[in-house]
């Protein structure tokens, strides 16, 4: 095969794909009864057939002209686009899919025959399906193959990059970024001997004098030998206090030009970390853009009707992302055809639609990617899991008259190893492998997986994991003296729960939270109980309990903790650790070179559901500890529209003394501002916010007279230096970036504010 034909055909690959999914979702419309664009719909059977007459595959022109003449009557109102006419198409797409397959992998059982038999009863009088094309019209209709999916040989325009050396070149951006993280240790030890060298400077300052109003108010009595002595030293105080002078400018100037040097290092490091990781970014396109023509073939292959959906593989995902999923994706697919495609009798009596249908889908959400796999067939059996779940052990039997266990008690099981419900060890259902393959992946990928019933009929299986394997946003918190990780996806809320409205559920502590507008009991338990100290109580400081609300498919669970620390994105590096098992998915480690062990939320909750017994058997067991309680100091008024931020910097400033107050955005603050309700001391502003931003709000404080003495610190995520200097500009008092955020420099900066 020449390289111009290796060009045509790799531009064809991705043409036709395109006009494959753009079809089918018109098709899926139609289905749903949506309007279409049938003339959208005529053109890319067009094109098509004219792309496979340029790269010379006469069975994909012929099915695509069929096609193209079958929406040609649809188009012009000669026939309607009902259910078999779109069977009739789909059984065509695939076939078009098949044909194109076999280029690269021939295996001689493709053929158009099918596909046109169909067709061409469907056709009528008035259309010829095997009508000729004149030359001419193909050669106007050819597309030229694009520059973006051939590369041009000659021009040099395309780098060609081994897999693994990305993978290092990212690597080491990541340790780069974990040392300038560490660096600011050293600038904070600088920045403290600078200000130890101030206060000797001071200190200096006073004694020199002393010493020269010693020596000018001599008695004029004093002896010739003080005399001369005070001529000696004289020189000397000067040139020792000319040396402490030079040497504290030193130190100031290098200073001032070490945290120059590392803003802009960090920045710069910054920058190449996000070119390195658009770089690593691949369509998903590229490797699950086959997998419905898998799951067809599979399914003709077991003599089962099966219509597979890909839905949202143009999204931009981390290359070892996609091929770390690869696998489990496949086997999940297979789950599907094997335990949720029923024959066509059994749907009908079900009154479901005659073909089964399997979806694949891939989106963002929450800045993370979410992949589910899905069916419309028979649903989760939970009685065969409970079954199952017994005859291995991981249940008791039920006695007589007990009731079963809630579905979410059951259908985190099926992910243990070894589990399956299938009946019979098969090729199609993964040999009874169970899916414990695709929860190890999960959790290699520092991500989660549920499983759970799709309505109105079937299963689906959600994974939840980072666009990227390496870094993660992290809420850094302590238990019992340790530090912990967790994952910023999982945590739902933030909390500070009053010792007294905790309440005793089955002599269980829980608490009374308002999730979606309506009250609901969750469960508290000490962190420290799930991380190797089953018997750990509730800490309470101050009468307060500090929690973090996380939640797994319909439960919730509030985590209590002895403090919240920070929220940061860290490189979260693979740790195998003893004693806590799956719940812990890597660690991190911090300025200390002292490792945190970074835990998911969701494993977490599961792990509570299954023990929750033996973890909370004691009543509400709170322990009061910390410092008595103090009086309340300045009121000050954080304003986010970030709930997540709001409540770490309520519960970081309640922990020492501050009275706080919170607005959503620029307006509200600006309301209690000048409604007079409080007295605000300070403010702390994100800039980016609905309705007024952080510079619009400050701009606001400044010119009016009643509230432009009021301090404000700007917190945002735009670190850019045109940014930082309108914001001081415009009057803030302090201008901090979440990236470089650490709650000790936050309040040292209110400190020295109020």
């Amino acid at each position: 095969m020449t390289d111009i034909r290796k060009q045509l055909l790799a531009a064809f690959d991705v043409e036709h794909r395109e006009h494959l999914h753009a079809i089918r979702n018109a098709l899926d419309n139609a289905d749903r009864g949506s309007a279409i664009d049938m003339a959208d719909v005529f053109r890319r059977a067009h094109s098509l057939k004219g792309a496979a007459r340029a790269v010379d595959l006469p069975d994909v022109e012929e099915v695509a002209h069929q096609l193209e003449a079958l929406f040609s009557q649809v188009l012009e109102g000669e026939r309607s686009l009902d259910t078999p006419t779109i069977a009739a198409v789909r059984v065509s797409l695939d076939t078009i899919e098949d044909l194109v397959a076999e280029i690269s992998k021939p295996a001689g059982t493709a053929s158009p025959k099918a596909a046109l038999q169909v067709l061409g009863q469907l056709s009528d009088a008035k259309s010829s399906p095997t009508l000729p094309v004149p030359q001419m019209e193909a050669v106007q209709e050819t597309p030229a193959p694009k520059a973006d999916n051939a590369p041009d040989v000659g021009a040099g325009t395309y780098l060609r990059v081994a897999a693994e050396q990305m993978e290092e070149l990212s690597s080491s951006m990541h340790q780069l970024l974990s040392e300038l993280q560490a660096d600011e240790a050293m600038a904070e030890t600088l920045r403290q001997i600078e200000l130890d060298v101030r206060g000797l400077r001071r200190s200096w300052d006073t004694l020199h004098t002393q010493i020269v109003s010693l020596a000018s108010g001599a008695p004029k009595s004093a002896t010739g030998r003080n005399a001369r002595s005070a001529s000696v030293f004289a020189p000397r105080l000067r040139d020792f206090d000319q040396d402490l002078k030079s040497l504290f400018r030193k130190l100031s100037a290098l200073s001032r030009s070490h945290k120059q040097s590392a803003w802009a290092t960090e920045q710069a490091a910054r920058q190449v970390r996000e070119n390195i990781e658009r770089v690593s970014l691949v369509s998903a396109e590229t490797v699950f853009g086959r997998f419905g023509h898998m799951v067809r073939e599979i399914a003709r292959e077991e003599g089962r009707d099966v219509h597979a959906r890909t839905i949202g593989l143009d999204i931009q995902v981390d290359r070892q992302v996609l091929q770390a999923l690869k696998d489990p994706i496949m086997h999940l697919l297979r789950n599907a055809v094997s335990h949720g495609a029923e024959d066509a009798a059994e749907r009908a009596a079900r009154g479901k639609p005659e073909r089964a249908e399997i979806t694949l889908e891939l989106a963002s959400r929450g800045g993370r990617l979410a992949v589910s796999v899905r069916d419309d067939g028979r649903g989760p059996d939970l009685r065969r899991i409970e079954q199952v779940a017994i005859e291995r052990g991981l249940l008791p039997p039920r006695r007589e008259g007990d009731l079963p266990p809630m579905m979410d008690q059951l259908l985190p099981l099926v992910f243990s190893p070894g589990f399956s419900t299938a009946d019979e060890v098969d090729r199609l259902s993964g040999r009874g492998m169970g899916l414990s393959v695709v929860a190890e992946a999960a959790r290699k990928l520092h991500g989660s997986v549920l499983l759970r019933p799709h309505y109105p009929w079937g299963t689906e299986v959600l994974l939840s994991v980072p666009f990227t394997a390496a870094r993660q946003s992290l809420l850094l918190v302590e238990a019992e003296g340790r530090m912990f990780g967790l994952p910023a996806h999982g945590v739902a809320r933030l909390l500070r729960l009053r010792a007294e409205s905790l309440e005793s559920v089955e002599g269980r502590p829980a608490a009374r939270i308002e999730v979606g507008g309506q009250d609901v009991i969750v469960p508290v338990i000490a962190l420290a109980a799930l991380t190797g100290s089953p018997n750990a109580q509730i800490p309470i400081e101050l009468g307060n309990a500090k929690a973090v609300l996380v939640r797994h498919g319909a439960r919730y669970c509030a985590l209590a903790v002895n403090a919240f620390h920070d929220v940061r994105t860290m490189l979260v590096n693979e740790i195998q650790a003893i004693g806590l098992g799956d719940m812990v998915s890597g660690t991190v480690l911090l300025e200390d070179e002292m490792p945190a062990l970074v835990l998911s939320p969701e494993l977490l909750v599961e792990h509570w559901v299954r023990n929750e017994s033996r973890l909370a058997a004691g009543g509400l067991g709170l322990a009061e500890w910390g410092l008595a309680a103090e009086q309340q100091g300045a009121t000050v008024l954080v304003v986010d529209d970030s709930i997540t931020t709001r409540t770490l910097e309520k519960s970081i400033l309640e922990a020492q003394g501050y009275r706080v107050l919170l607005s959503v955005d620029g307006i509200d603050a600006l309301n209690v501002l000048r409604s007079g309700e409080a007295m605000v001391d300070l403010v702390i502003a994100d800039v980016e916010m609905p309705r007024m931003d952080g510079f619009g709000l400050l701009q606001a404080i400044k010119t009016d007279p009643r509230l432009a003495a009021t301090p404000v610190i700007l917190m945002t995520s735009r670190a850019d230096p045109a940014d930082v200097r309108r914001g001081l500009d415009l009057g803030a008092s302090a201008y901090i970036t979440k990236q470089k955020f650490d709650q000790r420099e936050l309040l040292a900066t209110i400190g020295q504010l109020l």
